[in-house]
C-alpha cells in the first residue's frame, strides 16, 4: 500500500463537516481510489487554521511515515492573515523543498487558490500566482483553482461561505481527481 499525504488547513481536513472522515476531500479521494482497487492509501493532514508557516512546523511529523504521493493545501490563510505573498511563496517552497529531499521520488500534487473577492489588487493578483508558478517550478501536477464551481456558492458552502458542505466536497473531488489519478 502506497501513502498519499493531503497536506492542507481546513479545506483538507473538512471543517464543519457531519463526517469528515467519510465526506472530506481526501476521504472521497480515497473511496474512488478504493472503487478502482487501486493500492493507495489517503491521510488526511489537514489542520483548520492553518497557515505556510504553521504547515512547516508540523511538516516532520506527518513525514515520519513512508510517503509516494505529496498533496499540497495550503496558503488561504495567509492571505486572510495579510501575510506577504513573497513570505506564503516562500514558506511553500521550502515545504515542497523537505519533502523532495526526505522523498527524491515522490509525486508532487499543488493544489491552487483563487483569492476571495473581499481582497483586493495587487495583492491578490500575487498571492494568485504562487502556485501555478511553484508547481510549474518544481514539476509538480496542478488543480488551478479547486474550490472552482464551489466558492461563493451558497447551497454548496456553510453558512459562512468560506468552507465547502458535503455536496462542495463531492464537487472538490470531481476536480481533484483527475489530476491525481495521473500521478497513480
Amino acid at each position: 500500500m502506497q501513502n498519499i499525504l493531503f497536506f492542507g488547513d481546513s479545506l483538507t481536513a473538512g471543517y464543519g463537516l457531519g463526517d469528515h472522515r467519510s465526506q472530506s476531500f481526501p476521504a472521497l479521494i480515497q473511496q474512488k481510489i478504493d472503487a478502482l482497487g487501486l493500492p493507495y492509501h489517503c491521510i488526511n493532514g489537514g489542520l483548520s487554521g492553518d497557515t505556510t508557516s504553521g504547515g512547516l512546523m508540523r511538516l516532520d511529523y506527518w513525514m515520519n511515515r513512508p510517503l509516494h504521493v505529496f498533496v499540497l493545501e495550503l496558503g488561504v490563510n495567509d492571505i486572510i492573515r495579510g501575510i506577504s505573498p513573497q513570505t506564503t511563496a516562500q514558506n511553500l517552497q521550502t515545504i515542497i523543498d523537505r519533502v523532495k529531499l526526505k522523498y527524491p521520488g515522490i509525486k508532487l500534487l499543488m493544489m491552487g487558490m483563487e483569492v476571495p473577492l473581499f481582497i483586493p489588487g495587487v495583492f491578490a493578483a500575487n498571492f494568485k500566482a504562487i502556485f501555478r508558478k511553484l508547481a510549474d517550478a518544481n514539476q509538480m501536477a496542478c488543480v488551478p483553482f479547486y474550490l472552482d464551481g464551489v466558492a461563493g456558492m451558497p447551497h454548496l458552502n456553510l453558512p459562512d461561505m468560506l468552507h465547502p458542505n458535503a455536496a462542495g466536497y463531492r464537487v472538490m473531488a470531481e476536480k481533484i481527481w483527475p489530476v491525481l489519478k495521473q500521478l497513480l
